[in-house]
């Protein structure tokens, strides 16, 4: 992982106007980026396929626009990466929700390529509301589970981005996902 105080730097910089830190910063966090997107797509079952590419390249996109959200620094801006891309599958997981059609797959347009199975969109979109009613009840539990889930970090680096205690991170994301799991049943909670 890169530096935390580069990133924050160039974070700063970017935001008061400076093209050169957005475009330096922009090459210091791809790589991790893609590195959450493929931990998290390397999860998924086989027959739900995202490609990552085009999954960092939608969230980068979006991350490049959101000059005026003010990162805090580099825990800031990964928290919001990893909400940017579990946003980008809740509203496709809506898009085939709302548009069903045909038997089994659709093809949804995401770049490259996106594909949902009907069950699996069902889900996304019950995961994503018990994650906001998480987020409600205990922020910093949502967040773990959010960078984790949706956004692959392992324990050590959730734990980095977040300035909390490893043992902290582990404790709130067995609590977390148990919640879900009474929240949306066994099948469709984090693992």
């Amino acid at each position: 992982m890169a530096d935390e105080a580069d990133i924050t730097g160039l974070l700063r910089r970017f935001q008061a106007g400076d093209e050169e830190a957005r475009s330096r910063l922009m090459e210091t966090v791809y790589g991790e980026l893609k590195q959450i997107a493929g931990r998290y797509m390397r999860r998924e079952r086989g027959d739900h396929t995202l490609q990552t590419t085009a999954l960092v390249n939608e969230a980068y996109m979006k991350l490049t626009h959101a000059r005026g959200g003010a990162w805090q620094d580099r825990a800031h801006f990964f928290a919001v990466a990893a909400r940017i891309m579990r946003q980008i599958l809740v509203d496709h997981a809506r898009q085939h929700v709302a548009g069903k059609r045909g038997g089994g797959v659709q093809m949804l347009p995401l770049n490259e390529a996106l594909v949902f199975a009907p069950e699996e969109s069902g889900q996304m979109i019950q995961l994503d509301e018990a994650l906001s009613r998480l987020a409600s009840e205990d922020e910093r539990v949502g967040q773990i589970v959010e960078l984790r889930f949706f956004g692959g970090l392992s324990v050590d680096e959730t734990a980095e981005v977040l300035k909390i205690a490893k043992r902290t991170v582990e404790r709130e994301w067995s609590f977390g996902r148990a919640w879900l799991r009474t929240e949306l049943g066994h099948s469709a909670a984090p693992q």
